[in-house]
């Protein structure tokens, strides 16, 4: 083999990533075609998963919050609120329910390889956010029939709101704090997804620490996701109320982030640099396995 040539399996290795990803777009492509029903269905599953490990979340930091006013007990309640609130992620993917965020990362791979318009790509987008919205919905009107979100879980609940749109009031800093935040959370979200996608873990066991060590960064540093979010303020609002202008600021910048994270930062970063049309290496050899 001469010097300019090279395996192509070996110089772009997360090919496999990419062709797997494609391949799922095909799927959401069809199924926000003709079974758009079902697919609503499926994001509405994601939803329901989302609240309630998020209500799992937030009573284990009330839980540790009502045993004294130490910090200690706060830090605690929120280390094992986010370790088990990372499962959501698991729960997630191998009921093949569809998440907005994940979304993201998909549709802008497929718009690199110019595997969709712009008007599937917001087909997609709508119907997986209409259905994660009619999951969270459902859970919180079930909620506000009962007795679980109250004392410290309720409180704990309201103190995150007032942190979330809290961000608003502080003008461009705190819009700019609220960005990052959302920049990064997805990026661990699709990072999570890049590693399951990807070919190289075989155990579930793998792929499920994978996921739930990237949704635990994202909750214990308070990074912040849209579903997330939307799913906590229906909860709050049924609840006690909330101020909807700045819930809906919130989600619009954290909307933007996320689809920065996911999107440009996992799904057009990956696409361009496996992409063998775009090389200076005009002699590629393939390996075949025998």
């Amino acid at each position: 083999m001469s010097s300019t040539e090279f395996d192509a399996d070996k110089l772009f290795p997360g090919k496999f990533f990419i062709s797997t990803v494609l391949d799922v777009l095909e799927s959401k492509k069809k199924m926000t075609g003709h079974m758009r029903r079902r697919y609503i269905q499926r994001a509405a599953m994601a939803g329901i998963i989302i609240a309630i490990f998020y209500v799992i979340d937030y009573t284990m930091i009330g839980a540790f919050d009502s045993i004294g006013d130490d910090q200690q007990f706060h830090v605690i309640g929120k280390l094992l609120g986010s370790l088990t609130f990372g499962w959501a992620l698991v729960f997630i993917y191998y009921s093949k329910s569809e998440l907005l965020t994940s979304n993201m990362m998909i549709v802008a791979i497929g718009t690199y390889y110019r595997r969709i318009t712009p008007l599937l790509i917001l087909r997609i987008l709508v119907f997986c956010y209409v259905g994660n919205i009619i999951g969270g919905l459902l859970i919180a009107l079930l909620l506000r029939g009962s007795t679980l979100v109250e004392g410290g879980t309720l409180d704990a609940m309201n103190h995150a709101v007032e942190v979330k749109t809290g961000y608003l009031g502080e003008g461009w800093t705190g819009w700019l704090d609220l960005l990052v935040r959302a920049i990064l959370c997805n990026f661990m979200i699709n990072l999570a997804m890049l590693v399951v996608y990807n070919g190289y873990l075989h155990e579930d066991l793998a792929k499920c620490l994978a996921m739930i060590v990237a949704v635990f960064i994202f909750a214990f540093l308070d990074f912040e996701h849209s579903v997330a979010n939307t799913v906590l303020f229906m909860i709050v609002w049924l609840q006690d109320g909330i101020p909807v202008g700045a819930a809906l600021g919130n989600l619009g910048i954290v909307l933007l982030g996320n689809l920065i994270g996911g999107g440009v930062l996992i799904g057009f970063y990956y696409a361009w640099v496996n992409d063998e049309r775009d090389t200076h290496f005009p002699n590629l050899r393939r390996t075949h396995k025998r």
